[in-house]
């Protein structure tokens, strides 16, 4: 039997109750979800995936990340809500490609564990399964695992194993509208032109559980807990002169009100340049350096070869020493006393959970 895979959290449970349901079949799983955006977040639960078939000794293929061919498919349906007919167009699309990868490998049967999601529509999936099994000759189980209490003991194994949970459901409308209705800001769907690695973001996610990885195959004893903290993203910031844009460095955690102001240098202690408004600090180039024992030779520099986020806390704190404070601190090569400049800074500050490895050893 071919099964078609969307998550570890559905498919952990589900393949272990396919294998006692039909002890005689041999269970094939396969991790075919082109709507899953962005890449990053396709990639982490594949590797959760992957870790979860190799526990319980199944077969894994991934198919094809046919993005752009899925968007295609659903052209017009983006406005569609959850179980909406957005998710009939993208279970046919899904459901299609596997019953033809089962004919393919001379599969008599498959299914999926989006049948044991309880995000989703059970007569939609069967439906869809129903459609493709006529129209490749393949026949579609639909087992019902979530009845007698199959939802809480999936979700009770999920938890017990550690599997990545994920909030949504995968595609960037469905993300879009469920971070819409929460008034909360979709930071999966962006990442800093540096590419830095940014706390609670999806390759942050992806580095843990690589680690994750590791050390179970080194036999060492770890726990992944969950901490509330204020997360922050820097949506657009530039510094300019004369009209003219100054290369410049945002730290984390820099915050204006105004969104754009006009500003002048009134002081300089130490190596820290004050300004007049909403308590900026700039800093050289030789500064920051100094301070992170880099050797940045400019602003461009900083951009393609980024220090690590806790790196930039760190001289975010030897410059302000306040935890809360959200001052502006921006890099400059040089700095002029004299000039005017004029600072954008779009960022957002929000509630958010982290999770941390903890080492057990």
């Amino acid at each position: 039997m071919l099964v078609h895979i969307c998550c570890a959290v559905d498919s952990h449970f589900f393949l272990q109750k396919l294998a006692s349901e039909y002890p005689d079949e041999k269970l094939t799983g396969f991790f075919y979800d082109p709507n899953i955006h962005p890449y990053s977040e396709y990639q982490l639960r594949l590797l959760d995936v992957k870790r979860s078939c190799k526990m319980l000794g199944f077969d894994l293929i991934e198919g094809e990340y046919d993005y752009e061919g899925w968007i295609d498919a659903v052209r017009g349906l983006e406005k569609e809500p959850e179980k909406g007919a957005r998710c009939d167009f993208c279970f046919d699309n899904r459901l299609e490609t596997t019953a033809k990868k089962a004919a393919e490998l001379g599969e008599k049967t498959f299914t999926t564990t989006l049948l044991t999601s309880p995000k989703k529509s059970l007569e939609q999936l069967h439906e869809a399964g129903i459609m493709m099994e006529r129209k490749h000759g393949v026949h579609f189980k639909t087992p019902d695992f979530r009845k007698g209490g199959g939802t809480q003991e999936q979700f009770a194994m999920a938890r017990e194993e550690q599997l990545y949970h994920q909030d949504y459901c995968g595609c960037i409308y469905a993300l879009t509208m469920q971070r819409e209705d929460q008034n909360r800001l979709a930071d999966e769907l962006f990442s800093p032109i540096s590419k830095q690695v940014q706390p609670e973001s999806i390759e942050d996610r992806i580095a843990l559980y690589t680690k994750r990885i590791a050390l179970e195959e080194q036999g060492i004893k770890y726990k992944i807990t969950r901490e509330k903290f204020l997360n922050y993203r820097l949506l657009r910031g530039f510094v300019s002169q004369n009209k003219e844009i100054v290369p410049s460095y945002f730290l984390p955690y820099s915050m204006i009100k105004r969104k754009f102001i006009k500003t002048r240098i009134e002081e300089k202690v130490e190596d820290i340049y004050f300004t007049r408004h909403e308590n900026i600090r700039f800093i050289s180039l030789a500064t920051f350096n100094k301070l992170l024992e880099k050797n940045y030779q400019n602003i461009q520099d900083i951009i393609d070869n980024p220090p690590s986020f806790d790196e930039e806390m760190m001289a975010r704190n030897k410059i302000i020493q306040n935890f809360y404070a959200l001052s502006p601190i921006i890099v400059l090569k040089d700095i002029d006393q004299s000039a005017k400049y004029q600072v954008s800074c779009d960022a957002k500050v929000y509630e958010d959970t982290r999770e941390h490895l903890v080492n057990l050893r």
